[in-house]
């Protein structure tokens, strides 16, 4: 069995027609769709399919904390598979069926993201490295241009080939297709998230769990990605305060896993 959850925060309509559209037309049998707008007015997507379940009423909780109320469901359907939505996603029929399939060949990957491309067809690098201080907090406010494109280059690994499947240390949040057993390992989100970073922390745990984490081109989806924190100074400093925290966490300047596990992508 795969589940899926979108987790919506006063979500554009055609945006998410889209992608329950995409969803509904797959092998995905159970979507949980976790709205943190402060009314209901979302409440429509019942009416789109009887694999949908509309979850209100919890308030704005966090990214994470409102993806884990699908996660624990998923754990207690005993569901094989979970993937991850964003809003602003679009993809084929196969998709996952196709992703589903790797993991069935390899069940000591634990999580998997397919090729990603803006809507013009541009290529997303969304195969990072772990990141330092400098890679989250340092490069937003450094005025040297040059430094920061070729800080930028070294962390969303620009000379990685996105057209293998490779083991990486680090993908997106935006469409994570995740093994239920690793999922229930490692615990889900970190609800201490609130925004940002919360994906990071989910790669970095699955793969300290003993499971790979893996980007596979032979599927590739459309997503509108907006990069909020770089236009909206409010997100902006969301984005800073989650990853004040992630370091708090996981070390600053000392972590031992963070350079192990990013050898593997040099």
């Amino acid at each position: 069995m795969t589940t899926a959850s979108i987790v919506i925060y006063k979500s554009d309509r055609q945006e998410l027609e889209t992608v329950l559209s995409c969803t509904v037309q797959s092998i995905v049998e159970k979507i949980w769709v976790i709205d943190n707008s402060p009314t209901d007015e979302l409440k429509w997507v019942v009416g789109v399919s009887s694999k949908i379940e509309y979850v209100f009423g919890q308030g704005n909780i966090g990214y994470g904390a409102a993806h884990n109320i699908a996660i624990h469901n998923s754990i207690r359907y005993g569901a094989k598979y979970h993937v991850i939505i964003n809003p602003d996603i679009s993809f084929s029929n196969q998709a996952i069926t196709i992703l589903a399939d790797f993991m069935d060949e390899n069940p000591q990957v634990g999580q998997l993201m397919p090729k990603v491309v803006c809507p013009n067809g541009e290529l997303q690098y969304l195969c990072k490295l772990l990141p330092s201080p400098m890679d989250l907090i340092g490069r937003k406010f450094i005025p040297f241009k040059s430094y920061v494109l070729k800080r930028n280059y070294r962390y969303e690994m620009h000379n990685f080939d996105y057209n293998s499947v490779k083991e990486v240390p680090n993908l997106s949040g935006c469409f994570m297709f995740c093994r239920v057993d690793a999922l229930n390992k490692v615990g889900g989100f970190d609800d201490n998230f609130f925004m940002y970073c919360e994906d990071i922390d989910l790669c970095r745990r699955i793969g300290m769990s003993g499971y790979k984490t893996m980007y596979n081109p032979s599927v590739t989806i459309v997503h509108a990605h907006k990069k909020e924190s770089f236009r909206n100074k409010k997100m902006l400093k969301a984005h800073i305060k989650s990853a004040i925290r992630y370091f708090n966490k996981w070390g600053w300047v000392f972590d031992n896993y963070r350079h192990k596990i990013n050898k593997i992508a040099k």
